[in-house]
């Protein structure tokens, strides 16, 4: 008998525990160890001295955990099934895929036992609540025109923010270096699956190449624009995608199918800067979508090579 309700006493105390487990928040879990306080987006939260085990939920995160050596155990994608940026080369090659930016998957979050999520009120305000519970959750608050900000935020809760801050700086040096002018006026333009883009200074790209010291187009500058990012730029206005310098890129298979339609027919190749012969396409994933340090740096690569003396 005594062995009996001793058994049953162990199974109960079982049971408690892992109930308790179950409702822990992620600010429970981060206090198995040393922990900082990090203010963001959401308001604060407290995260391990040293995460091991990151997810992270949009592309500028994965820009910045590669730029510090660092590898996520999950990260959403862009799209589903999307392969990961080329340009990061293999730091990625042992991230689990969890989801999309609109609509991270939970279970699969959860399964990886992360011990830091890092994502955008933009894109993921809904699911922060849930998120918080499975892990410390740390949330930028916008994409692209912040992405300097973010940098050294996210560094910050991953206990780099040093080495962020070089990064930043060294950015900063070269894009100086360039001696870029604003007299050489770059055109950037996107081409997505049922639109044409016109990018202004506030998105990535706008602001490396405006960090650089180049000048925009009139009407790429967007002065009396709300959003100041981008602007449609219809075949009837492909005009307005005129520059001294010109570069492009298809965000998947059916835009590159558009571009190539419209770079194929006579209102680009009536461009001055195309009969120039300066107009280049060039890469999605850093041009777009990298919107990190690393990307910034390719992009700095292409205005070195085609856009200076």
């Amino acid at each position: 008998m005594t062995i009996r309700l001793a058994k049953a006493a162990a199974a109960v105390l079982l049971s408690t525990v892992a109930l308790a487990a179950c409702g822990s928040s992620g600010g429970d879990q981060a206090g198995a160890g040393p922990t900082r306080t990090i203010k963001h987006a959401m308001g604060e939260t407290k995260v391990p001295e040293a995460p091991k085990r990151v997810i992270v939920l949009d592309t500028d995160k994965l820009d910045t955990m590669a730029s510090l050596g660092l590898t996520p155990v999950g990260a959403a994608q862009a799209a589903e099934n999307q392969a990961w940026p080329k340009y990061l080369g293999s730091a990625l090659d042992a991230t689990k895929p969890v989801g999309t930016l609109q609509a991270p998957n939970l279970e699969a979050i959860t399964a990886l036992k992360p011990d830091l999520i890092l994502g955008t009120k933009f894109r993921q305000e809904q699911f922060y609540d849930k998120l918080s519970r499975i892990a410390p959750t740390v949330f930028t608050e916008k994409v692209g025109i912040t992405w300097k900000e973010n940098l050294l935020l996210d560094a910050d809760a991953l206990g780099k923010k040093a080495q962020a801050e070089k990064l930043l700086a060294d950015y900063r040096t070269r894009a100086g270096s360039l001696g870029g002018s604003d007299a050489v006026e770059v055109s950037i333009v996107r081409f997505m699956p049922t639109q044409i883009r016109m990018y202004g200074p506030e998105s990535f790209s706008g602001i490396v190449v405006g960090d650089a010291g180049f000048g925009r187009p009139e009407p790429q500058r967007l002065a009396d624009a709300q959003d100041r990012r981008f602007d449609e730029l219809s075949q009837e206005n492909l005009s307005q995608a005129d520059g001294d310098v010109l570069f492009y890129s298809a965000y998947g298979d059916q835009a590159a199918q558009s571009q190539a339609t419209v770079t194929g027919g006579p209102l680009w190749k009536n461009l001055p800067v195309v009969k120039d012969g300066k107009a280049h396409g060039v890469d999605d994933e850093t041009w777009m979508l990298g919107i990190g340090v690393t990307a910034a740096g390719k992009i700095l690569d292409d205005l070195e090579k085609f856009a200076t003396p």
